[in-house]
């Protein structure tokens, strides 16, 4: 029998469709956990949130504030989770408010900053009074709990992919949910192993939030999480989040990630169209080729396929970057929320003989191989 989910309310104003809204986006297009009752976003009330993030109509609809979201149910949701991923640590004045409001009409909170509500006196006492919870996701474990490197990673004797980017917020923990569920559907056992608060609220069931960690346990977490994934699940294949980028000036999480997961491949996820990094409009974007380079000098591992975000092209451009990066890079490249995941299973069939072999036990030719190595033109 399946597990029922939890249903939530996602506040994201003013951003569900801005990278500030990628925990928002992300939750409503995968969610092992909550089922997404709607989005508040007053900037895009009346719509449906699927279709806003350019995906196919999902009956998720954005409402104007709290109370129009709350008469439109039939049942109060259990939770209101606050979706937005801003730079900025704490939440503004008014916000506050809309948080004390939905612990009043008897909603648990779940938050994702690094502001953590259940240590806010004003919060607590609410939750109390109301007989709610609240969750801080990023909220790292007790001390005692916390892991450092061991070398157990040599252990792990399947594929462990990192899915990395050249920036922040260019849908790396899309293409890995994406490409997780297409192996699981296929019959391939794959693992996702989360280092964000996003794809911790989605229900990955191993991983930390390893922006919130001390440095001393930041590459222990991922080494364990990947190791207990192993020995516990038993997978053919395992993708690991990428945070940001190994080349970022601001963030370190990506070179964690590459230290204690010691990928057997990267993905590389870049948004073609985009001149500056998201929050820094002074700090022109990398070249792939220079993401690539810095990757494969400070790790052992080589990336392996190149994914495109397709913020800001048009279908055409999508296609026409595909193809350049292909011809230019000579890496397989795609878009997996355009054109799905079968040019990246192929890649990993051609990489990993055993992986190969499991999977052309399953149907591969029911995956549709989209290439552009050529003069190939999606139709």
């Amino acid at each position: 029998m399946a597990d029922i989910k939890k249903t939530a309310l996602v506040y994201c104003d003013k951003q569900f469709d801005t990278v500030d809204g990628k925990t928002a986006a992300g939750l409503v297009r995968h969610s092992e956990i909550y089922a997404i009752l709607g989005v508040i976003d007053s900037t895009l009330a009346g719509q449906d949130a699927g279709e806003v993030l350019g995906d196919k109509k999902n009956n998720i609809p954005i409402f104007t504030d709290l109370d129009e979201a709350l008469e439109s149910f039939a049942e109060m949701p259990s939770y209101y989770i606050y979706g937005k991923a801003p730079l900025e640590a704490s939440i503004p004045a008014e916000e506050r408010l809309l948080v004390l409001e939905a612990m009043k009409k008897g909603m648990h909170i779940i938050n994702g900053l690094h502001q953590f509500f259940s240590e806010d006196q004003e919060f607590t006492q609410m939750a109390e009074e109301c007989g709610v919870e609240i969750e801080d996701i990023r909220k790292p474990p007790p001390l005692e709990d916390l892991h450092v490197f061991t070398g157990q990673i040599s252990k792990v004797n399947i594929p462990v992919i990192a899915v990395l980017g050249t920036d922040c917020a260019t849908g790396k923990m899309t293409t890995a949910v994406e490409l997780n569920n297409a192996l699981n559907d296929m019959g391939i056992k794959s693992i996702m192993v989360a280092t964000g608060q996003t794809s911790l609220m989605q229900g990955s069931k191993y991983g930390a939030s390893i922006d919130a960690l001390v440095a001393q346990f930041a590459i222990g977490e991922i080494e364990n999480a990947v190791v207990q994934a192993f020995e516990n699940e038993d997978p053919d294949i395992i993708f690991v989040e990428g945070q940001s980028a190994v080349s970022h000036p601001a963030f370190m999480s990506s070179v964690g990630i590459l230290k204690g997961s010691m990928p057997d491949g990267v993905i590389l996820q870049h948004p073609p169209a985009r001149e500056f990094r998201v929050d820094f409009p002074q700090m022109a974007m990398p070249t792939v080729e220079s993401e690539i380079q810095m990757i494969e000098s400070i790790s052992q591992s080589q990336v392996i396929a190149i994914t495109i975000n397709h913020e800001d092209l048009t279908d055409e451009e999508v296609s026409e970057a595909i193809i350049e990066h292909e011809d230019r890079l000579l890496l397989p490249t795609t878009d997996v929320l355009k054109y799905g995941c079968g040019t990246l299973i192929q890649v990993l069939a051609d990489r990993f003989p055993a992986l190969n072999e499991k999977i052309h036990q399953t149907n591969l030719d029911a995956i549709p191989i989209i290439t552009m190595m050529s003069d190939e033109v999606i139709g």
